[in-house]
C-alpha cells in the first residue's frame, strides 16, 4: 500500500517535475537530459562499458562525488575487470566526475519512476549498485532487488537534525532500507540510528568515513608556481581561498579580507561560492566594496592579476588545485546556518583549515579539528575569523604546524575504503552480469 501511495505522489507531481526540472537546468545553462532521467541512455555510451561486469554508483553531488572517488579508485585496483558507472543528480557533481576520470560512463540519474529505473538497470545489469550516503530511492532499491542486484549503502551517515525526521517516518523507510543489501555506515552511532529507523541489523556495518580516504600530498614550491601562473595569482603574494560560500558569507569574507589588507597590501583572496551559478551576484557585490577582482572564466594569461585583488571562481572542479597554491583557506556553509562542508580536502593539501560554528554535517569531522589543532579554528563569528586570519596571515610556522596537524587527522582515520571493499566483495556475483 505504501508503495502505492508513494508511486501516485510520483505522478501527481509529475507535471511539476518537468517544467522545474526545465527551467533549473536551462537558467543555469545547463542540458535538461530528460531521455536519461527517463531511463533513455544512448547505444554509443553504453559502448563505453561493453559487456563485462559493472560496478554502478550513485552520488548525488559534488559532495558526495568527492567521497566516492576513494572508493572508485578502489575499485580498480581490487576489481580490474569491472567497469565503473556513475550517476549523477546535480551538473556540478557530474562535472566533477567527468573531470576525476574515475569511472567509464557518466550518466544522470533517473527520475524514481520504476520504468526509468527499470531501464536504466536493464541497459547497465550492474553486478553491485552503490549508493552513497542517505540517498534512499525507494523504486531504484525495490527494482534492484526484483532484478536480483544487491545494493549497498556507501558511507552513510543519520545527521542530528534527520534523526527525529526519520524516526517519525519509519513506517516508509523501514520496507525500503529492508531490501538493501549491505549497509556501511561512518561511525558507530550512525549504523545505531540506521537500524533503530529499520535496517536490518545484521546487514548493518561500521566501514568509516571515505572522505579520509584521500591522499595527502604537499605542493612544491615548483607546483605552487604553476598554479599561481595558471590562475595569475601574484606569485609573492599571502593567498587566503574562502571556498564553498553561501548566501551570507561573502559579504563576512570581504569584510575579514578588508582587515587583513590593512595590515598586509599583498595579500590576496581567492573566492569560491558554493555554487557557480550565484557568481554574478557575488560579482556585485565584490564591486559594490570596491575589491578589483576577475573571474576565472575571463582569465586570459595575460600577467599576474594585481595584490589587494580577487580571483571569483566561477568554474567547478578547479578549487582542489587551488588549495595546494594557498596559505590559508576557510571552508564556508558555516558561519551561516547551511551545516558546513569538508575540510578534509584542503587539510590533504597540508593547508590551514579554519571553518565557522554551523558544521552540523560535518560533526565528526570537525570535532577531531578542534581536537588535534585547538579550538582556534572554529571561530564563532566574523570577529572571531578576522581575528584568526590576522594572527595566521601573520606567522608562517604556525600555518605551518597547523597545516601537519589537519593531514595528521587523515592520515590517522583512514582505511575505511578497504573495509567497503570487503563488503563489497561479499555482494559480487550475487548480482546478474549484462548480456
Amino acid at each position: 500500500m505504501i508503495n502505492i501511495i508513494y508511486n501516485l505522489l510520483l505522478w501527481l507531481i509529475l507535471p511539476l517535475l518537468v517544467p522545474y526540472h526545465a527551467y533549473r537546468s536551462l537558467s543555469r545553462g545547463r542540458r535538461t537530459a530528460f531521455l536519461e532521467r527517463f531511463g533513455r541512455i544512448p547505444a554509443e555510451e553504453l559502448d563505453l562499458i561493453g559487456d563485462g561486469g559493472v560496478v554502478f554508483v550513485h552520488a548525488v553531488s559534488v559532495g558526495e562525488t568527492n567521497a566516492a572517488l576513494p572508493l572508485l579508485k578502489g575499485i580498480r585496483q581490487r576489481f580490474p575487470g569491472k567497469k565503473i558507472v556513475i550517476s549523477n543528480v546535480t551538473e556540478t557533481g557530474r562535472s566533477v566526475a567527468q573531470k576525476s576520470k574515475a569511472a567509464d560512463l557518466c550518466i544522470y540519474f533517473p527520475f524514481d519512476f520504476p520504468f526509468a529505473v527499470r531501464s536504466v538497470l536493464e541497459s547497465i545489469r550492474p553486478e553491485v549498485v552503490v549508493i552513497m550516503e542517505t540517498e534512499i530511492w525507494p523504486n531504484f532499491i525495490g527494482v534492484a532487488r526484483e532484478m536480483g542486484i544487491p545494493v549497498l549503502l556507501a558511507n552513510g551517515r543519520i545527521s542530528d537534525r534527520s534523526f527525529g525526521r526519520y524516526l517519525r517516518l519509519s513506517w516508509f523507510f523501514r520496507p525500503v532500507l529492508q531490501r538493501l543489501s549491505a549497509l556501511c555506515m561512518q561511525t558507530p552511532v550512525d549504523a545505531e540510528r540506521i537500524a533503530a529507523i529499520g535496517a536490518p541489523a545484521a546487514a548493518v556495518h561500521v566501514g568509516g568515513n571515505l572522505k579520509y580516504d584521500i591522499p595527502v600530498v604537499k605542493a612544491t614550491p615548483e607546483q605552487v608556481a604553476e598554479i599561481k601562473a595558471k590562475y595569475q595569482v601574484p606569485t609573492d603574494s599571502f593567498v587566503f581561498t574562502a571556498a564553498s560560500t553561501h548566501e551570507g558569507e561573502e559579504a563576512q569574507v570581504l569584510s575579514a579580507y578588508r582587515d587583513l589588507l590593512a595590515r598586509d597590501a599583498q595579500s590576496f583572496l581567492i573566492l569560491a561560492p558554493r555554487h557557480p551559478e550565484r557568481a554574478p551576484g557575488v560579482a556585485e557585490l565584490i564591486k559594490k566594496e570596491g575589491f578589483p577582482f576577475q573571474s576565472r572564466s575571463a582569465l586570459d594569461g595575460s600577467r599576474a592579476l594585481p595584490a589587494g585583488g580577487i580571483l571569483l571562481l566561477d568554474t567547478v572542479g578547479e578549487l582542489a588545485g587551488l588549495y595546494r597554491a594557498s596559505d590559508l583557506v576557510f571552508v564556508g556553509g558555516s558561519l551561516v546556518p547551511t551545516g558546513g562542508h569538508n575540510p578534509l580536502e584542503p587539510a590533504a593539501c597540508q593547508v590551514p583549515v579554519l571553518f565557522g560554528p554551523h558544521m552540523q554535517n560535518f560533526r565528526e569531522i570537525a570535532a577531531l579539528f578542534v581536537k588535534h589543532c585547538g579550538a582556534e579554528v572554529q571561530p564563532t563569528d566574523l570577529a572571531g575569523l578576522k581575528a584568526e586570519l590576522l594572527r595566521l596571515s601573520a606567522d608562517a610556522s604556525l600555518r605551518e604546524d597547523l597545516g601537519r596537524r589537519g593531514a595528521g587527522i587523515l592520515l590517522e582515520s583512514a582505511g575505511a575504503t578497504g573495509r567497503h571493499l570487503d563488503v563489497m566483495a561479499s555482494l559480487l556475483g550475487q548480482g546478474g552480469k549484462r548480456g
